[in-house]
């Protein structure tokens, strides 16, 4: 039995006390993902609309993503094109404050929301493969570790399921991540994503979509990795240090407001870990031909920093909006939702017999 599965039947899906196990092969029970192993998940319990684990289950943890990942970027798009603006163009775009003032000078407000439909649907396919894809490699390393070691090596575990769901969602998000750096970064190029889409192909082939994929990798996996890692972990210490009650005996409100503000936490953490790689992207979209050392050189160790404020603050907030939309839909949905972790029981037996508790 899995960590997260044994954990179930005491508070994921809260069974009545006299609810008897599912047969095999009902739906109580789900396939794991390992060949050859069964997650014992419980029945589902009464108010909860799928068993943890299930295809369904994890259908809607992609949809929860999807909503969190497309609305939140698409809100913060003029904050985003600032940013890049001074990442490729110091020299004319000198702070968050001038970088507004020129774009409204040159562009008028509807400049300010310039690369909003590539940023909406790239970042809905991201956030499909990073909480969906999360959710399963979460399940299915924990399955293959067992449960002792995926309580102990937890941190290790959320770092692992985070950077194999962010490979691929990086796939998904490249070819709308490029439209929508040309658009913001490269005045005359383009004004929408169907004008973009084509010029793009026809200049520079489907390469033109996944020429900064690397660099898009080295700065999502890191910060999808810390994303995910810190927030699961703050979560935990915030139950166990800070909300003065117990996670069961907090209201949803409640629970959605330590869910912001870990959120929160591990936004600017994530903001700082991936800055440079994001600075690269958005000098390598906008300039045709370059690769990411050429890019890195030409900007400089300080170059590569620049933008840093707007973008800790940038996704500081949108980690924590995303964190909340996600729980929120989680709740909404009344799907399964996992409790800070325990020790396993086998576990406190061993050590105690260790005489280590």
């Amino acid at each position: 039995m899995s960590f997260f599965s044994s954990l179930l039947p005491k508070a994921w899906c809260q069974p009545s006390e006299t609810a008897t196990p599912a047969p095999k092969n009902e739906p109580g029970l789900v396939k794991s993902l390992v060949a050859g192993r069964t997650i014992a998940a419980a029945s589902i319990a009464d108010g909860d609309s799928c068993d943890f684990a299930s295809p369904y289950y994890f259908a809607l943890c992609g949809l929860g993503g999807i909503l969190s990942c497309g609305i939140t970027h698409t809100a913060v798009v003029p904050l985003d094109l600032v940013k890049c603006r001074i990442q490729v163009d110091p020299v004319k775009y000198k702070s968050v404050f001038h970088g507004f003032k020129v774009t409204l000078a040159e562009d008028g407000s509807r400049g300010l929301a310039k690369g909003w439909a590539p940023t909406f649907f790239g970042y809905s396919a991201q956030g499909l493969c990073k909480f969906g894809l999360y959710e399963v490699f979460k399940v299915w390393y924990a399955d293959l570790i067992g449960e002792e070691n995926a309580f102990l090596y937890r941190t290790w575990l959320y770092l692992g399921a985070s950077a194999s769901a962010e490979f691929f969602a990086d796939i998904a998000l490249s070819p709308m991540e490029a439209a929508k750096v040309r658009i913001q970064t490269s005045p005359g190029f383009a004004n929408t994503l169907r004008e973009a889409w084509p010029k793009i192909l026809k200049e520079e082939g489907v390469n033109g979509f996944y020429k900064s994929l690397v660099p898009l990798w080295m700065r999502q996996i890191p910060y999808t990795m810390m994303k995910f890692a810190c927030f699961e972990r703050t979560v935990e210490l915030l139950y166990k240090y800070v909300v003065p009650k117990p996670r069961s005996e907090c209201t949803k409100p409640e629970q959605l407001v330590v869910t912001f503000a870990a959120g929160y936490i591990a936004g600017v953490f994530c903001a700082i870990v991936s800055h440079p790689a994001d600075t690269v992207v958005s000098k390598l979209n906008q300039e045709k031909g370059s690769t990411a050392i050429e890019a890195a050189k030409k900007l400089g160790f300080a170059g590569l920093w620049k933008g840093l404020p707007p973008r800790i603050v940038m996704i500081g907030t949108l980690t924590a909006l995303q964190w909340f939309i996600y729980d929120a839909f989680k709740v909404a949905m009344r799907m399964p939702r996992p409790p800070p972790p325990e020790m396993p029981e086998s576990l406190k037996k061993k050590l105690e017999a260790q005489g280590k508790i």
